[in-house]
């Protein structure tokens, strides 16, 4: 009898502690704040899980565009937002290149959120005018070295993840190439595909239309594995550039403070999302890879952001950006 009245006894202040409401969430619709405008490949799959969480949680998980200043502005309305799982963010690389984007960012996301766990990876593909005399990495590299005084490589913007992505494989191979930031993606591939700029450095899944046409070609993709995708890149690394990998990531953050069991609701809702045959497969079309199982805690992403957040700022100094 002790024993039981002992265990009755821990479960009720194991109730007690946890704030009113969180073993029920969610008990109205939930919002999924994308901190950028609508039409890309991200806002896609956004919208893909919020429709399947929605089945899953048996609430409506409504999505919605808060753009403006990097994604700073929808992210932070989610870090000062109440810690009652009802506003959650998703984020990415972009949340951490703003520590050092700017003097004074709105938020600090190693400290201002309670991480969920991260989602899916877009690796980073090296895409080239089509006629540019390289087949694969070493030619480009051995023709890049040799003309690398008339040549030039463009962005979607200045301290975009593809112009840093850019800069630290134009580092690594040891050259200095001029960038041409350009106003969005549109414009950029149009004067790749005429032959104005030589490269760049950009998400496959923005790209895969243009690679498969011919307009323009793809010789190495930077992620550990090939895409199923694009089979037939071959990774930086097979191809000599030993252990070079740049990948953005995708992950779910909720407010700081809020309680540890919608924490784990929601990080056993996305779960199941990402193991949704339909989901799975459409993410493969869009050039994405799910995270593997051992990267889906909350522990691991809250690592993962400290640590990106010193590998961006190092190559944001070399790229000599200076923060706004």
């Amino acid at each position: 009898m002790p024993c039981i009245r002992i265990v009755a006894a821990i479960a009720a202040l194991a109730a007690a502690s946890t704030p009113a409401g969180a073993q029920d969430w969610p008990i109205r619709p939930v919002t999924m704040v994308y901190p950028f405008a609508a039409g890309s490949a991200a806002d896609a799959f956004g919208r893909m899980f919020a429709s399947r969480l929605s089945e899953i949680l048996s609430q409506q998980v409504i999505f919605e565009n808060v753009s403006g200043a990097g994604g700073m502005i929808g992210s932070n309305r989610v870090a000062k937002a109440a810690p009652d799982g009802y506003q959650f963010v998703l984020g990415g690389t972009f949340v951490v290149l703003n520590q050092s984007l700017y003097k004074n960012p709105l938020y600090n996301v190693a400290t201002d959120f309670a991480p969920v766990m991260t989602i899916l990876d877009s690796p980073i593909a090296l895409v080239m005018r089509k006629d540019l005399p390289a087949s694969n990495l070493p030619e480009f590299i051995a023709y890049a070295k040799a003309n690398q005084a008339k040549m030039q490589y463009g962005s979607g913007g200045v301290a975009s993840m593809p112009h840093l992505a850019c800069e630290l494989l134009n580092a690594a191979i040891g050259i200095k190439i001029t960038h041409v930031p350009y106003r969005g993606g549109g414009p950029l591939m149009q004067d790749l595909i005429s032959g104005r700029i030589d490269y760049f450095c950009g998400f496959p899944s923005n790209v895969i239309g243009q690679i498969e046409s011919g307009t323009v070609k793809a010789v190495a993709i930077f992620s550990k594995t090939r895409l199923p995708v694009l089979p037939n890149l071959p990774t930086a690394h097979e191809q000599g550039l030993a252990d070079f990998e740049i990948t953005a990531w995708y992950a779910f953050f909720l407010p700081k403070a809020t309680p540890a069991p919608i924490v784990q609701k929601l990080r056993e809702a996305t779960i199941a999302t990402m193991r949704t045959p339909t989901v799975e497969e459409k993410l493969k079309l869009l050039g994405y890879t799910l995270v593997a199982p051992e990267r889906r805690s909350s522990e691991y992403l809250q690592k993962l952001v400290e640590a990106e957040i010193k590998r961006w700022a190092a190559a944001i100094r070399a790229a000599e950006i200076t923060p706004q």
